[in-house]
């Protein structure tokens, strides 16, 4: 949070404008805040294991397992903006389909390829949040959508290694790979069923973040933008 006021600010005194928006220019892709996630036991990285194809405990199946899990509930908060979801699209390595993988950028959770000589940097990446997010709240609900993962001993699916872009939707239900919130109503919806989000900030913060995202949502969705000018002014 620091170092957004003040890179924005640095930028202000040398006339420049520096914006953590997720999605500020069409055809391009946004700006994402992949986060890096390890799980410590004393100094043994519990995220891995040799034997395992992946390299993958079942620590860190069952902490995967949790985010896959949740990624729904916890969309409000990892891409809290009306304007973050015209980030998570296909075709634009963003994520938008929920699913793990070592070299799929088009999947969720991606697992960075482990050095035998470096074990210790075993970790997961999440490539939904975008640097609008406030990281206090985002740490908070992944890590405990990923701890919900151990305690419940959540089975993780599959790994897809497919680009899931170029998968037909009969493929991805095959696959049994579902979507992520499309929009910031879809998502605040998802927050409230899931129940995950609550269980992290506790009820009073909660109530008053969901309040303040279904302000901004009601919002947007009364706006008349320029876009739907130009569609539709003159035609009807």
């Amino acid at each position: 949070m620091t170092f957004r006021y003040t890179l924005k600010a640095i930028a202000q005194r040398h006339g420049l404008f520096a914006s953590f928006m997720p999605k500020p220019i069409f055809g391009v892709n946004g700006s994402g805040m992949h986060v890096h996630q390890s799980f410590f036991e004393e100094d043994s990285n519990a995220f891995y294991d040799p034997g395992d194809a992946y390299g993958l405990s079942q620590v860190a199946r069952h902490f995967i397992a949790g985010q896959l899990k949740h990624a729904k509930g916890m969309s409000a908060v990892l891409a809290p903006l009306v304007n973050s979801y015209k980030r998570l699209v296909p075709g634009y390595e963003a994520p938008c389909y929920i699913s793990w993988a070592r070299n799929n950028r088009s999947a969720l959770i991606r697992i960075p390829r482990i050095n035998p000589k470096t074990t210790k940097s075993t970790r997961i990446e999440l490539r939904c949040p975008d640097p609008s997010t406030n990281p206090y709240l985002a740490f908070a609900v992944m890590l405990q959508a990923g701890l919900d993962g151990l305690k419940r001993k959540l089975e993780l699916p599959n790994a897809i290694e497919e680009d899931l872009y170029h998968m037909s939707g009969e493929d991805r239900v095959r696959h049994g790979v579902d979507s992520l919130p499309g929009s910031l109503g879809e998502a605040i919806q998802a927050m409230e069923e899931d129940g995950i989000v609550r269980k992290a900030m506790g009820d009073h913060l909660y109530e008053r973040f969901l309040e303040a995202k279904q302000l901004e949502w009601d919002s947007y969705r009364m706006s008349v933008s320029p876009w739907e000018l130009e569609r539709y002014l003159a035609i009807y």
